[in-house]
């Protein structure tokens, strides 16, 4: 059999209650690390309880956007998450773990404090 290999995904969505500040833009700076140590452990408590969780690594949020348009009173999260895929699997059942996250998000409503917009969820697309 051969290995596993580690795949990557893309999650993206908009946090409704999270104005889009100059910090969020700074990898470096206090509000960034802090919004992005949460972030990344609100997704892993998410995605290690779906079908992928005993395949799952993690995630890493990336980058923290402002909203649609301008809209900085919005602000967009872009995450690259990682699982382990044995070459015999099913490639990503992107639209399942979609429906997944959706149902454990309330209908893609609410992630841990943050409030979402329900037509801003991406996965792998």
């Amino acid at each position: 059999t051969t290995p596993a290999s580690l795949e990557r995904f893309t999650v993206n969505f908009t946090i409704t209650n999270l104005p889009y500040t100059s910090d969020l833009e700074n990898p470096d700076s206090a509000k960034f690390r802090a919004t992005r140590s949460v972030m990344n452990t609100l997704l892993d408590r998410l995605l290690k309880q779906s079908s992928i969780g005993p395949a799952f690594h993690g995630c890493e949020t990336t980058d923290f956007r402002y909203g649609p348009g301008s809209d900085r009173d919005q602000t967009r999260v872009d995450a690259v998450c990682t699982y382990s895929k044995e070459a015999s699997a099913a490639p990503l059942d992107r639209v399942g773990l979609y429906h997944q996250v959706s149902n454990k998000t309330r209908g893609i409503t609410t992630l841990g404090p943050y409030s979402l917009d329900k037509d801003s969820l991406y996965v792998n697309g």
